[in-house]
């Protein structure tokens, strides 16, 4: 009997695949780490073709785990790192250049000359011009690789988020398509009529040819290749990671939000099936389920959350292990005055301000390791609690946020998060929101879940946490170390 789910889950450091049953339990991961590069300063890339191999791999280990039969897997489903962009050869399936990050800036020069067109973009797509989305990457893949523009126009390449490329490669049909959730942070994609638009894509430089079919989030993708994963079944449902979040946290109905602690940080509001436009917010689509309208979110995009701790490991060699960085934050009775403005890659929401870079204020001889950790999971509350801000002033008053990622096992990042925004942060019993959110969809659309009302009942919360500490202080200290890392910013702009 066909009764579980497998949810492919591509992220911006690791492949991950999970067994689901149709009550959201995990019964097998596979997971493994793939390479990251840095060709230069604030350029990242990804090889599309490992990312491939080390999912199949992801993918058979699941399979391994859980301990079941690979025919009974009824319906597959992908989530993926949204705005990273691949653009391969339509006959050898090979791509013509690594994968181009959404955290890479050597688009920016694009994105800045586009901002002579930024009340096009916004009314349009419901973005700001800027690196982080795919339009501009595609460009400057078909700029930088000999005869790519002209076998591009020719329609002899595809381009692809990486859900397209998955979904190419692991399926027999070779389907060259997305849905809306990913089109929609593209900057080439209408999301008003759901649609590619000409006009779009003549500004952006992006052949038509180059783009795949954009599909409702819960169609028929096609069926999986038995020569590559040792079983067929339909891929029934594709959402980007973020919005395949929100509807993991059952946030269905308007204004609900949820936000993903990750390598970067992303709270997303139900708008319903209007789409709103606001200054410092993204507007993106949730979800387009088959026969029903979209449904679109505010998003508040945080280029960096769990990759700050990242880098105090990794990069300054300070702390040995993110689950060392509860204790170290609470062995001191405050922030002493440190904050850490951790633009390594520039400001996202609402600041949107790419030449900004990473600022530590504060500091005394008396400042320590665990100074450092602590600003870092603060920095992390205060860049959700502009967004919150931002998002009230533009009509969503956010009630209770429902989170989910890895620091959310951070509890002293989860009080401090509900004392900046004075709502209660619930954080979801399923850490795997992002993969179940997509998994649920497919079986919704498959039968193995038979009605809405079957998977609303599915949502808990394990940990509940309510405002308990006045953080008016702490948060006008963080507002002064922005308008300092602004003023940085702006002083290098001159003399530059």
């Amino acid at each position: 009997m066909k009764k579980y789910v497998l949810s492919i889950d591509q992220g911006t450091t690791s492949c991950r695949a999970i067994i689901f049953d149709k009550t959201g339990k995990s019964i097998g991961l596979g997971q493994k780490e793939f390479k990251q590069y840095f060709p230069r300063p604030s350029w990242v890339e990804h090889d599309a073709t490992e990312i491939l191999s080390t999912q199949i791999e992801c993918i058979k280990l699941a399979i391994s785990n859980s301990g079941i039969d690979a025919n009974e897997i009824a319906c597959v489903s992908i989530t993926n790192q949204r705005e990273t962009t691949v653009v391969w050869d339509r006959e050898t399936g090979k791509p013509i250049h690594h994968a181009i990050v959404w955290q890479c800036r050597r688009t920016q020069e694009i994105a800045d000359e586009l901002k002579a067109h930024k009340e096009i973009f916004r009314s349009k797509t419901g973005l700001v011009p800027d690196a982080y989305f795919s339009g501009p990457k595609v460009a400057w893949i078909l700029d930088h690789v000999p005869g790519a523009r002209d076998q591009a126009k020719a329609g002899k390449l595809c381009f692809g988020t990486i859900d397209s490329w998955l979904i190419w490669n692991l399926t027999e049909e070779k389907t060259h398509a997305t849905e809306g959730s990913n089109a929609s942070r593209t900057m080439l994609f209408d999301i008003n009529n759901m649609t590619w638009d000409d006009e779009l894509l003549k500004l952006v430089n992006v052949p038509s040819a180059v783009l795949p079919q954009v599909l409702p989030s819960d169609a028929n993708f096609g069926t999986t290749r038995a020569d590559l994963l040792g079983f067929t079944a339909p891929i029934s449902a594709v959402m980007g990671d973020q919005q395949a979040a929100l509807f993991g946290q059952a946030c269905l109905e308007e204004g609900m939000a949820k936000c993903t602690y990750g390598t970067g940080g992303f709270l997303l509001a139900n708008i319903g099936s209007k789409p709103r436009f606001a200054g410092g917010l993204l507007t993106t689509v949730g979800w387009q389920q088959e026969g029903k309208d979209p449904i679109y979110a505010f998003e508040g995009a945080i280029f960096v959350a769990g990759a700050a701790i990242q880098w105090l490991r990794d990069g300054l060699g300070i702390i040995e292990s993110s689950s060392d960085t509860e204790e170290m934050a609470v062995s001191l009775d405050s922030n002493d005055g440190v904050y850490f403005v951790p633009a390594l890659v520039g400001l996202g929401s609402p600041w949107w301000n790419s030449d900004v870079r990473g600022t530590i204020v504060g500091l005394t001889r008396g400042s320590t390791r665990a100074h450092l950790v602590r600003a870092a999971l603060e920095a992390m509350a205060y860049q959700v609690g502009d967004v919150v801000e931002d998002m009230k002033k533009n009509g969503i008053t956010v009630k209770e946020l429902r989170v989910d990622g890895g620091a959310t096992q951070n509890n002293f990042m989860l009080q401090f998060q509900a004392d900046i925004i004075g709502v209660p942060v619930l954080r979801a019993t399923q850490s795997e929101s992002t993969a179940w959110g997509v998994a649920a969809m497919a079986a919704l659309k498959t039968g193995l879940i038979k009605t809405k009302k079957e998977f609303l009942a599915g949502w808990q919360s394990d940990q509940a946490l309510t405002p308990s500490a006045d953080r008016k202080q702490d948060y006008a200290g963080w507002q002064a170390a922005l308008n300092g890392a602004f003023a940085c910013a702006q002083s290098n702009k001159k003399e530059g």
